[in-house]
């Protein structure tokens, strides 16, 4: 189902009536970049840091940002409201716009804006009390992971075989190392320590992966950002996967084989219970 209404290039419209040239960047070589925002209670959840990770994209990529701070917020604002407000996430993507086919940066750029915002489909409540199985799989990614970028081909294909063997994620491995999942972050628990893998250009920076950091040192749970390697990926007494909209699920499977106990751990429900007061507390204004 489409959402009511689109933000494209200066303009709020019904969905059937946004159109994108076909010779757009995007459309062509997967030229642009993307980032999804969560608002709860109708309030933008993290736009700051959803927006500097923007900068961040557009910047590695070589594209100016199109919109100032003010002007994002107003668009997003809009598109939440015309959502219903609630939970909703907003999805936006910059490219480098239509040209002519050609490899090289246009002489002249002009940018397509695209954004709307849907309900968020939370997981199922019982997926947090029986978790959910993962597989490990070689991460085939280019070398710029830290880019949020739109060419999502390999991870397309690597969450499209982790949900043909029966898991809801796929783990990647690159050189012995994990990295992240392919459509999140993942975090470890090794001697009751909280890891998670240090941002670098394998991993995409994730904002609610900062947030469950934040929370871990606010609540004396020791954490840590440092390599993991897939022995003790496997060893780990508890996994977990985070991102925007799943928030922070625990896996408890792990290429068939049992995460710890094969239950969900007591570090994820401490987790979970402060993530999820935290999400109060903002809906309430008492965080930002």
């Amino acid at each position: 189902m489409y959402p009511p209404l689109v933000y494209l290039n200066g303009a709020f419209l019904p969905p059937e009536q946004a159109k994108v040239s076909v010779f757009d960047r995007g459309f062509v070589f997967a030229d642009g970049v993307y980032e999804v925002i969560p608002a709860y209670g109708g309030r933008l959840f993290r736009l700051a840091q959803h927006l500097n990770r923007l900068d961040a994209s557009l910047t590695s990529i070589r594209l100016a940002n199109p919109l100032a701070r003010d002007e994002w917020r107003a668009v997003c604002a809009r598109l939440v409201e015309a959502a219903g407000g609630g939970d909703v996430s907003i999805y936006l993507q910059v490219t480098r716009g239509p040209a002519p086919r050609d490899h090289a940066f246009p002489a002249e750029v002009h940018p397509s804006v695209f954004a709307y915002a849907a309900p968020i489909k939370y997981p199922d409540t019982a997926l947090l009390a029986s978790g959910v199985a993962a597989i490990t799989v070689p991460d085939i990614r280019w070398l710029r992971c830290d880019i949020k970028a739109i060419a999502l081909l390999p991870n397309v294909l690597l969450r499209q075989q982790a949900i043909e063997s029966g898991a809801a994620e796929a783990i990647l491995i690159r050189d012995g190392l994990m990295t992240e999942g392919s459509a999140s972050n993942i975090f470890v628990v090794v001697n009751n320590r909280l890891i998670t893998p240090s941002k670098g250009p394998f991993i995409l920076p994730g904002v609610t992966r900062d947030l469950v950091l934040e929370l871990a040192r606010a609540h004396a749970i020791p954490c840590e950002e440092r390599d993991i390697h897939d022995a003790e990926l496997r060893s780990a007494s508890e996994i977990m996967l985070s991102s925007s909209t799943k928030e922070l699920l625990p896996i408890t499977t792990l290429d068939g084989l049992p995460v710890g106990t094969g239950q969900p751990g007591p570090l994820h429900a401490r987790l979970h219970g402060h993530y999820q007061d935290y999400k109060r507390e903002f809906r309430s204004g008492t965080v930002e």
